[in-house]
This record gives C-alpha cells, sequence and structure tokens, in this order.
C-alpha cells in the first residue's frame, strides 16, 4: 500500500521505522529535505542507500519539513523514475509523494510506464484542477479526489503559502513529531503476545477506515485486518512470532554517517 511519512522541522526521523516500512513497500524509495531556498531530494531501489543518504541530507538541513516514501507498485515499472516524491509540473520547487491509488483518470494508458502518482503531478495537478491548495475550497476539492488516499506537498515555490502541506492528515497518524500514512513501519516491531492499545492512535482501521471498537485484540472485527503487522487475520506476524524478528538483520546493517 506504499507508506509515506512527513517529519516536522527540528525532528531527528525515526530511521528504524523508515527502515521496516520500505522493508514492508520494497520497489522504490525516495525523499525530500526542505533546505531554505531549495528542496534537496534524492530517490532509490536500494532502501539501505536511500535512508543513509537521507539520513545524511537530514543532517545537514535538520531545520525544516521532510518526506520519505517507500513504494508498493500498483501502476507503472518499478523504476527509479517512479520512485516518489515527484516535481509538480517538472518544477524542481515543489515536490508531491502519495500513499494510495488515485482515480483511473491519472492511471497510465498503454505504453505509458509512468505510476498514477508521476501522471498526476507531470500532468495533471500543474493544470491546478481544483484551484489554489491554499483556499479552502482548494484542499477540499483535492482531498475529496484523493478519498481515503493521503498525500504530502513540500515548496519553495512563493506561490504557495507555506513550505508543506499534509493532505488527508487525518486518516495517518503522529508519533513523536513524524506523521505516518499508515502502520507498515510497525511490521515486525511488536513481540508476541503484545496489546495493541487503539486509545493512543487515531482508532481507524488502515485498511477498511472503520472505526475500532475491539480495544482487547489487533484485529479489525469488520475486515480481519491486523493493525499491528498490516496483514489479514491470521497471516499475521501476530499470529505467527517467528516472522516477528524479520528486519534485525536489514536495521543492523544499516549505518549512518554521524559528521
Amino acid at each position: 500500500m506504499c507508506i509515506l511519512t512527513f517529519i516536522k522541522p527540528g525532528i531527528v526521523p525515526d530511521y528504524d521505522a523508515l527502515a521496516a516500512g520500505a522493508e514492508a513497500n520494497p520497489h522504490g524509495h525516495g525523499w525530500a529535505v526542505h533546505a531554505g531556498d531549495r528542496l534537496v531530494v534524492g530517490h532509490g531501489l536500494d532502501p539501505k542507500i536511500t535512508i543513509t543518504e537521507f539520513a545524511q541530507a537530514r543532517m545537514l538541513f535538520p531545520d525544516g519539513p521532510a518526506l520519505f516514501h517507500s513504494r508498493f507498485a500498483t501502476h507503472g515499472k518499478q523504476t527509479t523514475a517512479n520512485c516518489h516524491p515527484f516535481a509538480i509540473g517538472g518544477d524542481k520547487r515543489s515536490v508531491l509523494a502519495h500513499n494510495g491509488i488515485l482515480p483511473e483518470h491519472v492511471h497510465p494508458l498503454e505504453g505509458d510506464d509512468r505510476s498514477d502518482t508521476r501522471i498526476a503531478a507531470e500532468d495533471f495537478l500543474p493544470r491546478l484542477p481544483f484551484g489554489s491548495l491554499d483556499s479552502w475550497t482548494g484542499r477540499t476539492r483535492f482531498e475529496r479526489w484523493l478519498d481515503t488516499d493521503k498525500a504530502v506537498i513540500l515548496t519553495v515555490d512563493p506561490a504557495y503559502k507555506h513550505p508543506a502541506y499534509i493532505f488527508n492528515e487525518q486518516r495517518g497518524h503522529w508519533r513523536d513529531g513524524s506523521w505516518y500514512s499508515n502502520h507498515t513501519y510497525d511490521l515486525g516491531r511488536f513481540p508476541h503476545g503484545v496489546v495493541y492499545d487503539y486509545s493512543s492512535d487515531d482508532g481507524y482501521c488502515d485498511n477498511c477506515l472503520i472505526e475500532l471498537e475491539d480495544t482487547d485484540g489487533p484485529h479489525c472485527l469488520n475486515c480481519g485486518f491486523c493493525v499491528q503487522c498490516q496483514r489479514p487475520y491470521p497471516r499475521c506476524t501476530c499470529a505467527y512470532p517467528d516472522e516477528s524478528d524479520r528486519y534485525a538483520d536489514l536495521l543492523a546493517d544499516i549505518e549512518f554517517e554521524t559528521a
């Protein structure tokens, strides 16, 4: 389903969470850091390299907002060119990253290797189909178009009032100064038997978006989805604890520059 992370200014990203999200969404990764008068952007297919490059950029520019995206491909080839974020209309002053599947009119036609988000960023959004995203009307129209999807824009374009925007923010959740579009970063991070406390989160199933009423276990009573490991019950890491540490090798291998 992809995972999109937004990091507030001054916040150190949770690199373990990014690595776990990258493992669950393995089809390409990308990031952007607001560096004052410009955006620093990177993409890659190797999560270790891409996360390390992001960590280095974040250390250089810690005072602006940032984003990181890991892709689970639905449309378009699995290439670096289809890794989020994408320059909006080819203007590198503004980039878009997205989690979900966009409406069909931005899906690639036969022979088009681009992803739906890339098409939206390059061809659709530059037409300003919703009006100004700084207006209540424009933002509302864009979020309705996204439906249950989420999106983040970072920009240094003075045409925008703000350097960062989260759309459908309420459909994700905040943790320690970072906003996550879903819980796939939690794959493998909970020991077997831990009870998930819904009251500490947004209270909605990430899969079907129904309000969760069961506070004694991790599975949505509506669709059977596991909020901890993002798999349908019973094929979840909570039911199969031998899979719960499958990120240990990945996380142990990641080394970050400290200077």
